[in-house]
């Protein structure tokens, strides 16, 4: 039976207090939203709570059962108190973080990665790591200075694949390339400049890391200088660049592995 929850300052749904304002725990994440909430169940992570409107809890009350987290349920204008804004689904979830993995262990068990430096958007880190599911890549590698990849945000515009997607921080900067490239990775930096070689002519290496930077000032020298080759996407009528997500879901699109075979 869910929980009833009638003051914004229960200590119970302290998780979820002023989420609009309030700075990203190092302990804990949360998720927003049917759809990611119903990703996180499936997911890894283990749930530390989940919180509904009434009407939400009708919805939802299939997908949490059996789930040893509480279910509190508090009325939309409680759930406002508690969060500073308007949860108009009426659907959180608070869950552990998971523990990055090292760099290697995502380097030696992957074939095909996506590596953001300097990518402070939110959102366009949520997109991407979604599309690098559907797209059959194995995880997601970030520079020290990439924003948080388990901001609700991100995990929202994500719709909940990023809880799924291995996610690996380099602690050393563009040194960690090196390490992909030790682990067999060939290196592709994309990059707008008319002497990159087109994506679509490249021959298919067995191991491949896209190497993207942030919107505006593209890829260090640092890192360029560590890639392999520089590709790009041929566009037409002049038009210079992409953002982001879109350019990597293109690139994705064009090195993402055959599809198994249906059983």
């Amino acid at each position: 039976m869910p929980i009833r929850i009638d003051a914004a300052d229960d200590p119970r749904i302290a998780d979820y207090v002023g989420l609009r304002d309030r700075k990203e725990s190092d302990e804990f994440l949360i998720a927003e939203t049917p759809v990611v909430v119903e990703r996180l169940v499936t997911s890894p992570l283990t749930v530390r709570s989940f919180l509904f409107t009434p009407k939400a809890y009708e919805r939802m009350e299939p997908t949490v059962a059996g789930h040893d987290a509480p279910v509190y349920v508090a009325e939309r204008d409680v759930l406002e108190g508690i969060t500073g804004y308007d949860v108009h689904r009426g659907v959180l979830a608070s869950a552990d973080r998971p523990r990055w993995p090292s760099l290697l262990d995502v380097a030696v068990s992957s074939r095909r990665l996506v590596v953001l430096e300097g990518s402070n958007d939110h959102e366009n880190i949520g997109a991407i790591a979604r599309c690098a599911r559907a797209l059959g890549f194995d995880g997601m590698v970030l520079d020290p200075t990439c924003a948080d990849p388990y901001y609700r945000r991100c995990v929202r515009v994500s719709m909940g694949e990023i809880l799924h997607l291995p996610i690996a921080r380099s602690g050393l900067w563009p040194e960690g390339l090196d390490t992909l490239a030790r682990s067999g990775f060939q290196l592709w930096a994309l990059t707008p400049t008319a002497d990159a070689q087109s994506l679509f002519t490249m021959s298919m290496p067995e191991k491949v890391a896209l190497l993207a930077g942030a919107e505006g000032p593209g890829l260090t020298d640092g890192a360029r200088n560590r890639a392999h080759y520089d590709v790009r996407i041929p566009m037409h009528h002049g038009v210079d660049s992409l953002n982001l997500s879109h350019a990597l879901a293109i690139a994705m699109a064009a090195v993402s592995p055959p599809l198994p075979a249906p059983d």
